[in-house]
């Protein structure tokens, strides 16, 4: 994958993260905290795991131990908070990505899951990884949206490619 396609993807990964945040925080109030029926509790649960798997995969891609036992933080963390953390890391991932050599790219590296055994995975395959992902949860939220009833943002690639300002 092409240092162009990753930061693409890196771009559209922290444009909807911005539109889920917004979203999240025009809800009325107790709405992102609200037990749903949904895996991790709430909307503002998903989040923070979103940001946790980040944390955990910007570690391996630095080579450094991430201390973590879990997916998630034992309690969320304030939502504005959870929200500059989040942007401090998508940015954190595009300037990691718009560094990377085709070499650096396809390297791979090894680390233990927290779930236990081994895991290798290329440094793209991880930046891919932590974009999919988030991809995933905003899913999830997009659906506790419809739980509160609120209609939630329209995250889709095309429309990012549609509404965003491109390289």
């Amino acid at each position: 994958m092409s240092t162009p396609h990753l930061r693409k993807l890196l771009r559209y990964r922290a444009w909807a993260d911005e539109l889920i945040y917004d979203a999240v925080a025009a809800l009325p109030e107790g709405a992102s905290t609200a037990p749903r029926a949904t895996i991790f509790g709430n909307m503002l649960r998903t989040l923070s795991h979103s940001w946790v798997v980040d944390d955990i995969f910007q570690a391996h891609l630095q080579g450094r131990v991430h201390g973590y036992t879990s997916r998630n933080t034992p309690e969320p963390l304030p939502f504005d908070e959870l929200r500059s953390r989040q942007q401090a890391m998508n940015g954190w991932y595009l300037e990691y990505a718009s560094a990377l050599t085709p070499a650096q790219a396809a390297e791979v590296v090894t680390f233990q899951f927290i779930g236990g055994g081994e895991g290798r995975m290329s440094r793209e395959e991880m930046v891919l990884h932590v974009v999919n992902h988030a991809t995933y949860h905003r899913g999830f939220v997009a659906d506790m949206f419809y739980q509160v009833p609120v209609k939630p943002p329209a995250t889709d690639l095309p429309v990012f490619l549609r509404d965003a300002p491109q390289e």
